[in-house]
C-alpha cells in the first residue's frame, strides 16, 4: 500500500442508505474501519451483505466501532471469520450490548436458514447463515472496550478518542487523528431532549475537523415537539379499551427501554387501562439490566428501573412467547424488531395481525424495503415465513419516539464547529441531499453526498 501523506477515508456503506455503515480509513500503511454494519432493507442491499468484503478482512489493522446496533457493528463476526484478526475498538456499553446482539443476531440467522431449508422458500437448495453463533462468539473475543476520552493509539500513528453520542447505550461519535488530519465521525446522534439518553457531546468543544462524516437519518425533517407519551395514550386506550392486542415492534436495545419508560409514567398517572404489559424478548431484558449498570450515560433514576421491572412481565423462553399466541386481548407485547425484519414479532403478527381489534404501533425509523416501511406505507398484507399475513390490525406509526437527531438537531450539533469539509452519509438520498444543502447555506461549509466505493483524502 502506497504511503499516501495524507490519510484517505474509502466509503464502503452508509451512502445513499441508513445502512451498512462501513468507512476505511488509510494513513501511513495501515487501514482502520470504521464501523462494520450490516445493509438492512431492500433485497439489493441486503445481497451486499453476501458479497466479498471490499478489501481483504486480513490486510485491516484494526476496527473502530461507533455503537452496538447491528446497522453498525452486526457484520464484524463475518468480517473476524474471514481473516480479520485484529482489536474491535469500543466503550463498555458497546462492548456489553454487541455481547447480547452478535449472538443473537447468528442465532436468527441459523433459525432462519434452518426454517427456509425445512419449509423450501429458499432459492438455495441449502440456506446457509450469513455468519454462526461460533463465529459471533471468536468475534466477541476481539473486542476492546476503551473509555469516552481516551486518547486511543491506533496502527500508523492514528489516534482516536470516543464522546459521548446520545442515542443508546455506549454510543460514540469520534475523533481520529492522522498525519495532522483531523476526522470526525458522528455515527448515529442521539437528541439533546431525549427521554432516556443524555444529550450529544458538542463538536464545538473539539478542535476542528478536517473532514466530518454526519448522519442524515432524519436530514430532511424536524421531529414533532409532541411528548411520546401524549401520543401513546389515546392510542393504547383506544385499542384496549375495545380489548384488543397492542404490538409495539421495538429495537431490543434503546427503544424497548424508552417504551417501558413512558408506558410506567402512563401506568403511574393511572392514563391507560391496567391491561398486561409483556417485553419479549430476552436481549431487551438483558439490555434493560445493562442500562442500570451505566447510569452516567441516561437520565433514569432507580425508581424508574423498579417501576420497568414492576410494570412488565419478562418473557425469555420461546415456549411463553408461544402462550402470548393464544392468550388474546387486552395486552401489551413490546418485542424485536423494530423494523419487523425478524424476531418474536413476527410470530405475533403472524397470529393477531388479521383482526381489526388489534394494533401494530411503529415506533422508528422504517428503512425502505422493511416491512416496517411496508406497513406505514398501508400495506394490507405481509410476507412472513415464506407466506402471505393478511393485516387488518390498526397500523399507527409515532413520529415523536425516534432516539435519532433530527436535521434541526445535527446542525446545532455542529453550529459552532470548525469543520472544513462535511461527507453527509446514513441517510435516504432524499434526507441525504436536504441536508447537505443546508450544511453549505446555513453553516457555510462545503459538504457533499459520497458515492459508494468513493475514496476521497482527507
Amino acid at each position: 500500500m502506497a504511503h499516501d501523506e495524507h490519510p484517505t477515508l474509502r466509503f464502503l456503506g452508509g451512502t445513499g442508505t441508513v445502512t451498512g455503515s462501513r468507512f476505511l480509513l488509510e494513513s501511513n500503511g495501515a487501514r482502520i474501519l470504521i464501523d462494520c454494519g450490516l445493509f438492512q432493507g431492500y433485497k439489493q442491499l441486503r445481497l451486499r451483505n453476501r458479497a466479498p468484503f471490499p478489501v481483504p478482512p486480513s490486510s485491516i489493522d484494526a476496527v473502530v466501532v461507533t455503537h452496538a446496533h447491528l446497522d453498525h457493528s452486526g457484520y464484524l463476526p463475518a468480517l473476524v471469520r474471514d481473516g480479520f484478526s485484529g482489536p474491535i475498538i469500543c466503550s463498555s456499553g458497546t462492548a456489553s450490548l454487541v455481547g447480547l446482539l452478535w449472538p443473537d443476531s447468528a442465532h436468527l440467522l441459523e433459525e432462519e436458514a434452518r426454517f427456509a431449508a425445512r419449509k423450501g422458500y429458499s432459492k438455495h437448495d441449502s440456506p446457509a447463515p450469513l455468519y454462526t453463533t461460533v463465529d459471533a462468539e471468536r468475534a466477541l473475543e476481539s473486542v476492546s472496550a476503551r473509555r469516552f476520552g481516551e486518547t486511543i493509539t491506533l496502527p500508523g500513528r492514528v489516534e482516536a478518542e470516543l464522546h459521548h453520542a446520545g442515542h443508546i447505550l455506549g454510543a460514540a461519535h469520534v475523533r481520529f487523528r492522522a498525519s495532522g488530519r483531523e476526522l470526525h465521525v458522528s455515527g448515529d446522534l442521539g437528541r439533546a431532549d431525549d427521554a432516556l439518553m443524555i444529550a450529544p457531546e458538542p463538536l464545538s468543544a473539539l478542535s476542528p475537523a478536517h473532514a466530518l462524516l454526519v448522519e442524515s437519518t432524519y436530514g430532511d425533517r424536524a421531529h414533532p415537539v409532541t411528548d411520546p407519551a401524549e401520543e401513546l395514550a389515546p392510542v393504547l386506550e383506544r385499542v384496549l379499551g375495545r380489548g384488543g392486542v397492542v404490538m409495539i415492534p421495538a429495537f431490543a436495545v434503546g427503544r424497548a427501554q424508552a417504551l417501558l419508560l413512558h408506558l410506567s409514567r402512563l401506568r403511574r398517572a393511572g392514563r391507560i387501562p391496567n391491561a398486561p404489559i409483556y417485553l419479549n424478548s430476552p436481549m431487551a431484558v438483558d439490555a434493560t439490566a445493562l442500562y442500570r449498570a451505566h447510569p452516567d450515560e441516561h437520565r433514569v433514576t432507580g425508581d424508574d428501573f423498579a417501576d420497568l421491572y414492576d410494570l412488565a412481565t419478562m418473557v425469555r423462553t420461546v415456549d411463553d412467547s408461544k402462550l402470548l399466541n393464544l392468550r388474546g386481548g387486552p395486552m401489551i407485547i413490546v418485542a424485536a424488531s423494530g423494523m419487523l425484519t425478524g424476531g418474536r414479532i413476527l410470530h405475533h403478527l403472524a397470529a393477531y395481525g388479521g383482526d381489526a381489534r388489534n394494533a401494530i404501533v411503529l415506533t422508528g425509523y422504517q428503512a425502505g424495503g422493511t416491512r416496517g416501511a411496508a406497513l406505514a406505507g398501508g400495506a394490507e398484507s405481509l410476507r412472513i415465513f415464506g407466506r402471505e399475513i393478511r393485516i387488518a390490525a390498526e397500523v399507527v406509526q409515532l413520529q415523536s419516539m425516534s432516539a435519532h437527531a433530527d436535521a434541526e438537531q445535527i446542525l446545532d450539533w455542529m453550529r459552532d464547529a470548525s469543520v472544513e469539509h462535511a461527507y453527509v452519509v446514513h441517510g435516504e438520498p432524499d434526507a441525504a441531499d436536504v441536508l447537505r444543502g443546508r450544511i453549505e447555506r446555513e453553516l457555510r461549509v462545503r459538504a457533499r453526498v459520497p458515492e459508494q466505493g468513493e475514496q476521497v483524502e482527507i
